[in-house]
């Protein structure tokens, strides 16, 4: 499917674990473009971060069907132009029967299950750099551009808020938002790194991940 966050990170065309490796790890290093790398990106939660995200996502888990609708009808009421990275519902242009569409609930679990997997790769670094990564590289695939990929988590935050209540702490939107700023800036890694391996660019225009971040739209 052509859409943002589509996916839990397998992809036709699977490549080895070896050259997998070596792609992230040339991206890691910093590719040379007029003598400079990429520099250091954000870097996934940890200790209390990675502990309140855990927590509450045990609550949360019991509402994923609703929150993956909520976060993508207001997604299509802030950002419109996203519907076009999603050709089964560029066309509905009524919300409230987008809202009953079984196709957007399946996506908004897949959504969901891509975050569940997340948190629970917290303690498993390479293995989460790995999800969002090969994430990253079937959304270039998928035609859907890295641009799009921060108002998904702006959007989750601010759907979980009424269900954790008070719960809800400054701590803990600091914490999911680390994990969206970082989750962001490898899938778009993976996305240019697949972009470049393509042959679609001719020369490539280094900028640091992440430059989308979550914590700018909220």
């Amino acid at each position: 499917m052509g859409c943002a966050l589509s996916g839990s990170g397998s992809a036709p065309g699977k490549r080895s674990s070896e050259a997998e490796q070596k792609d992230r790890a040339a991206w890691k290093a910093g590719p040379v473009c007029g003598g400079e790398g990429l520099e250091a990106g954000p870097f996934p939660p940890a200790g209390a971060q990675k502990e309140r995200i855990q927590e509450s996502w045990r609550i949360l888990h019991d509402s994923i069907a609703r929150v993956g609708i909520i976060v993508f009808i207001r997604l299509f009421e802030t950002h419109p132009e996203c519907k076009d990275a999603f050709f089964l519902f560029r066309d509905i242009e009524d919300l409230q029967q987008l809202k009953m569409s079984k196709e957007l609930q399946a996506h908004g679990l897949r959504v969901m299950s891509f975050i569940e997997k997340s948190v629970a790769r917290l303690d498993q670094e390479d293995k989460l750099e790995h999800l969002a990564f090969e994430l990253g590289r079937n959304h270039y695939r998928y035609s859907a551009p890295p641009k799009y990929y921060e108002y998904v988590g702006v959007q989750f935050v601010s759907a979980v808020q009424p269900i954790l209540k008070e719960r809800w702490t400054p701590e803990l939107q600091e914490a999911w938002q680390s994990l969206f700023k970082y989750l962001t800036a490898t899938m778009e890694q993976g996305y240019y790194a697949e972009e470049e391996k393509s042959g679609s660019r001719k020369s490539l225009a280094l900028r640091k991940p992440g430059t989308g971040s979550f914590l700018n739209s909220i």
